[in-house]
């Protein structure tokens, strides 16, 4: 199997890769010490057509591919990991969703404009009690005439601050799975809010909050899907989800290996440059290896996606391996850069922390391997 990039995949890795060193990569540490949003360069990536890798032509989009994409992401990721969550959680959970359950009117409304990053998409679907088990979510929505009323909170919003359009995720049933659904909801509609905007360990330049609905007003007309799809949307989402995270993962890994290869080259002890001491040269094999393993794992995922076939174990696999992968290199890179990997004005210490939360969302590394192992021992 051979993952040689034709020439379009080529051209956009290297726009991406152009672009992220260019504009993201000098202002990246303010950003995150100002927990600044990168507004400027999301529009900038939008004309560029970042934000619209994975629509249609039709609605704007550029259709490039699940690769292109993937490959993309991680340019965006090795300069600033806070604009690479943002552009994931937008094209692939988003955008996704919208063009594939979206009605016409809405995809018009909502889809056109995101494409163009005119407008910043966000997903609300976990809450204070509900993690992991996303069915066990309580928002509730209530149908009303011609609205529905929203009531209840939403916890770790990726963009929930910054962004123009959520898919909010609330129960039109009491119970099961098929008592979910989904509701394209604005800042601008009455019970309305954000609460708390989290103060994060990395990822500073991504706002991650509460959003609150109290007696919220959706027009029926936002209705995502049908009543009861909410949950189907969802997860037919995860797999493009889980491969941009592990593209993430890629790119702050491929980031630090680069800074620690460019560190012990330049750092001198003991009469040397201390790329030379064995001990330290077997670290950066090790962290080459992983991260190469990381990107065949990627790269596969991709490219079954982009082929239309089931990728649901291959996108855990990539998420889950590339997600504790970077965790094992950012840690590296800080050892091999000393005292100095400790400090702010080394990118290495940005990098560590934009790692751990890698683990974490678009469904634990535990979920992870439940559905990996799932997929393993399913009656052929």
């Amino acid at each position: 199997m051979s993952f040689a990039l034709n020439k379009e995949q080529l051209m956009i890795q290297k726009m991406a890769r152009d672009f992220a060193r260019k504009e993201l990569a000098p202002l990246a540490a303010e950003r995150d010490e100002q927990h600044l949003f990168p507004a400027d360069s999301l529009r900038k990536m939008g004309e560029l057509g970042l934000l619209g890798m994975l629509v249609s032509e039709k609605y704007g989009g550029e259709d490039m591919g699940t690769v292109s994409y993937a490959l993309a992401l991680t340019e965006i990721a090795a300069a600033c990991a806070s604009t690479a969550v943002i552009m994931s959680v937008h094209n692939s959970i988003c955008c996704g969703s919208i063009e594939r359950f979206g009605s016409e009117e809405q995809k018009q409304q909502f889809l056109v404009p995101m494409a163009a990053g005119q407008l910043i998409g966000a997903f609300a679907l976990t809450e204070p009690e509900a993690g992991s088990d996303a069915q066990a979510l309580s928002c509730s929505a209530v149908k009303e005439g011609d609205a529905y009323i929203l009531n209840g909170t939403k916890r770790f919003i990726t963009s929930g601050k910054n962004g123009g359009v959520v898919i909010v995720l609330a129960r039109t049933q009491e119970s099961g799975s098929d008592g979910i659904s989904a509701f394209l909801v604005t800042p601008d509609l009455p019970g309305f809010s954000v609460d708390k905007v989290e103060n994060k360990m990395g990822q500073c330049a991504s706002d991650t909050v509460d959003l609150v609905f109290n007696n919220c007003q959706v027009p029926a007309a936002r209705l995502l899907g049908k009543e009861g799809e909410g949950f189907a949307i969802a997860m037919s989402g995860l797999d493009a989800g889980r491969i941009g995270i592990a593209a993430l993962s890629l790119g702050v890994a491929q980031a630090a290996l680069d800074e620690a290869i460019k560190y012990a080259k330049q750092r001198k002890q003991f009469g040397q440059a201390i790329a030379q001491f064995q001990g330290l040269q077997w670290i950066i094999a090790d962290m080459a290896m992983d991260v190469q393993a990381a990107r065949l794992l990627v790269l596969n995922a991709a490219d079954m996606k982009e082929r239309g076939e089931n990728c649901t174990m291959a996108a855990s696999m990539a998420k889950c391996f590339a997600s504790e992968m970077v965790n094992r290199v950012t840690s590296q890179a800080i050892q091999i850069h000393g005292g100095y990997g400790y400090v702010k004005e080394y990118a290495v210490e940005r990098f560590y922390r934009d790692a751990r939360v890698l683990t974490i969302y678009e469904g634990t590394n535990q979920i992870q391997r439940h559905v990996i192992a799932r997929e393993l021992l399913k009656t052929k």
